[in-house]
């Protein structure tokens, strides 16, 4: 009936999972014998089976966690802020029913009905009506109290059905009172998007963006987002200072989320904090700033002893990709040819900037050979390096035979003796050689954000400087074709998941640069509409399949960000992260109606099929029939492992590559 889930979460998770497991396959193998599914379900004869199969599966109580475990557990997802683990709150003990609807993962979609209990995805199965049976056994299975009363007090069999009233036997379809039941008939039901790239209450040029971590979440959720990642901005380099701030902003979050850290400087005590952040405080990727010099900007030698210390500690490194020095120049230019306004922006820093930085960071991760992620990728410019770096053929190189499978290979011609520096690294190349046509390049991630994929510059050049102000983002919002191409890397695989960069400022705060497009704060909105713009533009136009859709909102991100299976699935064990989404509703985005304090949308009016009707965040339903419902303080800090699925085969290939030197070569030196 419930199939065992592997790779879950331990602990308090783990042990109701695996009572309602055990008490699925006691019902499956029950109905199967006859003794559960009739008129006569509790007759005289049915304790002694029930009691002979519960006292032999007594056993099954070391799938339950000890209270270490359980401890263990809460310090890994406790919020900030939050007193401390076993204090559930009401909001929190929610039962729900979602019936008939299409569940949709990565992988598959089914229709199945799904079950969930204090914040957990408990069940995911057809025709969850019967699951009373599985209810009521996993009730028993809890605690050595209940099954002493039920072993030895057998007449008071329905004193205990009277307290579990969860499904009441012979009344189909009808529920206790304490389980909401939400009808999905004829729509989809996925995981929760999570967004990779946000900066909520962030500083800069001397003011912050109006989205904090209670409104900016707050959108998210009204969109379908359940969790998102934001970025860390050090203080005065220090790494430790920084996390302390942004701990303090997020005590007022609303919904789950985690960190990428910002590196700005490197030195011993940077490195140091780097591996304090990786191995205690969850933070599993670090961002280095190509662009924005004299604030965020590194150099080509910062970069690279960041790339080395990525590396050690199996964390992603990130990148902004735009050539800062070019960028610099660019913007002096502008103002001596007197353009000040925002087509200024765009025009300082054009897509051939982008895919530079893109392709050097490529080509510096190769040489590391460490995993890289790009984020906002805006150009075809940038995702063109990204697709030259994952293709086969972008460095000749020769294909060490792993002991873990590789696809099929192909034969082309590489030059003799070649080598060069990638994730799959293999030197001292024939002069004919075995390839292997896909994954054998580099470990590039590339991020386009949902501005990217659906605007185009010309805005930017409208005769309103508040219309035109709302667009500025970097790297700037490209012109009319770039999006396209995007769409289409995103649909074959070339970009990998979907983000927004969402940094928003007022209309007041953008006009900071009336005069100078310099002095503009940078940023667009997007976490609210993301969900809805990316069903719209991708798959309703047919370039990508729905699970494809909760691969690029979710899924990916979890992997990517290891999280998964906690996150971006609708299985058993799961959080309890959900939307509803209508494929036959409509929805239309205006500033009026949107949740984020931002005063202007950069997709306002748009209008497009398929809306998120309902958004279910840690069990709780918090978004239906447009109204929310959130509690600021209530979204927890999500750890984040290090050693990602990116990393796998970096060891051996750095092996292969060190044993394929022959060097140093031993030398004679003349004594005359």
């Amino acid at each position: 009936m419930i199939e065992a889930v592997t790779s879950i979460t331990t602990g308090a998770r783990e042990g109701r999972v695996c009572a309602f497991l055990w008490a699925a396959r006691w019902y499956s193998n029950s109905k199967t014998l006859g003794w559960v599914g009739s008129d006569s379900i509790w007759t005289h004869s049915m304790p002694y089976h029930f009691s002979l199969s519960l006292s032999l599966s007594l056993l099954l109580f070391t799938c339950f966690p000890s209270n270490s475990l359980s401890n263990q557990f809460c310090k890994t997802e406790i919020g900030i802020g939050e007193v401390g683990c076993g204090i559930i709150s009401s909001s929190s003990t929610t039962k729900l029913l979602i019936k008939g609807g299409t569940v949709v993962n990565a992988h598959h979609q089914e229709f199945a009905d799904v079950y969930v209990e204090d914040g957990i995805i408990v069940a995911v199965e057809p025709n969850l009506r019967e699951l009373y049976y599985v209810r009521l056994l996993a009730e028993l299975a809890e605690s050595n109290t209940k099954f002493d009363r039920f072993l030895h007090e057998k007449s008071r069999v329905t004193y205990h059905l009277d307290k579990l009233d969860v499904f009441p036997p012979n009344v189909s379809g009808s529920v206790g009172d304490d389980v909401k039941v939400i009808d999905a008939t004829g729509k989809y039901v996925m995981p929760g998007g999570i967004d990779p790239h946000t900066h909520l209450a962030m500083e800069a040029l001397n003011t912050e963006t109006v989205d904090d971590f209670f409104s900016g979440q707050a959108a998210a959720l009204a969109g379908g987002t359940t969790m998102h990642i934001d970025f860390v901005i050090p203080v005065n380099g220090s790494l430790t200072a920084g996390l302390e701030v942004y701990e303090e902003k997020a005590k007022k979050s609303c919904m789950d989320y985690g960190f990428h850290m910002v590196i700005t400087k490197f030195d011993d005590i940077v490195s140091r904090d780097m591996e304090i952040m990786v191995k205690e405080r969850g933070i599993n990727s670090f961002k280095f700033f190509l662009a924005y010099k004299g604030v965020l900007m590194v150099n080509d030698e910062l970069l690279l002893e960041g790339l080395k210390r990525c590396k050690s500690l199996g964390a992603l490194a990130m990148v902004h990709a735009e050539n800062g020095d070019a960028v610099f120049e660019g913007q002096k230019r502008m103002i001596q040819l007197g353009i000040t306004g925002p087509e200024g922006h765009a025009l300082s820093r054009p897509p051939l900037l982008e895919g530079e930085a893109t392709a050097r960071a490529i080509r510096l991760a190769g040489f590391v050979n460490t995993p890289l992620y790009v984020v906002h990728v805006m150009s075809i410019d940038a995702m063109e390096e990204i697709a030259r770096a994952r293709k086969s053929d972008y460095f000749p190189k020769c294909v060490a035979l792993f002991s873990s499978p590789l696809p099929s290979p192909t034969f082309i011609k590489a030059p003799r003796n070649l080598s060069f520096g990638t994730v799959n690294r293999v030197v001292k190349c024939t002069s004919t050689t075995r390839f292997y046509s896909r994954h054998i390049g580099q470990r590039v991630i590339g991020e386009p954000v949902v501005s990217g994929l659906v605007l185009d510059d010309s805005r930017l050049w409208d005769s309103d400087f508040t219309t035109a102000s709302k667009y500025v983002m970097s790297p700037p919002i490209r012109a009319s074709g770039h999006g396209k191409a995007l769409q289409s890397a995103l649909s074959n695989g070339v970009l990998q998941l979907v983000g927004t960069d969402h940094c928003v400022f007022n209309s007041t705060q953008k006009a900071f640069g009336i005069d100078d497009f310099r002095k503009i704060p940078n940023g667009v909105n997007g976490i609210e509409e993301r969900m809805h713009l990316v069903w719209d533009t991708m798959v309703e136009s047919g370039q990508i399949s729905v699970t494809d859709y909760v691969r690029v909102t979710s899924t990916e991100c979890a992997k990517i960000f290891n999280i998964y299976p906690r996150k971006g699935a609708i299985i058993a064990g799961s959080d309890a992260d959900i939307i509803i989404l209508n494929p036959h509703s409509s929805f239309e985005i205006n500033a009026r109606s949107h949740h984020s304090r931002t005063d202007t949308n950069v997709y306002e009016g748009r209008r497009g099929k398929g809306k998120v009707e309902v958004t279910i965040a840690g069990g709780r339903v918090v978004w239906e029939n447009n109204e929310l419902k959130v509690v600021p303080g209530s979204g927890k800090y999500i750890k984040m492992a290090p050693f990602n699925y990116l990393f796998s085969g970096i060891d051996r290939a750095d092996a292969s590559y060190l044993s394929s030197l022959n060097a140093p070569v031993n030398r004679f030196k003349s004594t005359t």
